[in-house]
């Protein structure tokens, strides 16, 4: 029997859905018996709906946040945001190279990437180095070029229409 060849898959773009779009892939991942691990850049809530979710619901579905979260402009960015990145970041390769893992959602990595908090060349290494059966899934906007020439799988999401423009708040099941 072939063993399984990983893939990598991006999900960048403006619009609303590309942390939903990997969530949905976990879902179905887990479905067929895989073990998922999500590690989370710039968010930290554990209050989310698929936080919540996975944790009740899915025991092969582990979820890693930072611990900083809302980073609001590149002027705004501290030394500890700068090491709560690289720290999740760690944790999720450390895991991924492991091999413990069939999927490895690294969460707002393109975020992490266009703001200076990761070095693309380590993402980069990250990818080369890992087993070959693990698939991989790399999100946030920004996605650098040299991410988008090494996934198999690149995705854009492009908003056309988006409620918050109407006025309408976020919604919890909606938004977070």
């Amino acid at each position: 029997m072939m063993e399984k060849k990983g893939i990598v898959l991006v999900f960048t773009g403006e619009g609303k859905g590309k942390t939903t779009a990997a969530l949905g892939l976990g879902l179905r991942a887990c479905g067929h018996g895989a073990k998922i691990l999500m590690v989370q850049f710039r968010k930290s809530d554990p209050t989310y709906g698929e936080i919540q979710a996975i944790r009740k619901f899915l025991p092969n579905f582990t979820v890693i946040q930072s611990e900083r979260s809302r980073i609001t402009g590149r002027s705004g960015i501290k030394d500890e945001d700068l090491a709560d990145a690289r720290k999740v970041f760690r944790l999720g390769k450390e895991a991924l190279l492991s091999g413990q893992y069939d999927l490895v959602i690294f969460d707002e990595v393109n975020f992490a990437l266009d703001f200076s908090l990761l070095r693309e060349e380590d993402v980069l290494n990250m990818l080369e180095k890992r087993p070959l059966h693990v698939d991989v899934v790399l999100t946030g906007r920004g996605a650098p070029k040299s991410i988008i020439e090494a996934a198999h799988l690149v995705s854009e999401v492009k908003e056309i229409k988006h409620h918050y423009k109407a006025g309408v708040p976020a919604r919890s099941g909606i938004e977070y």
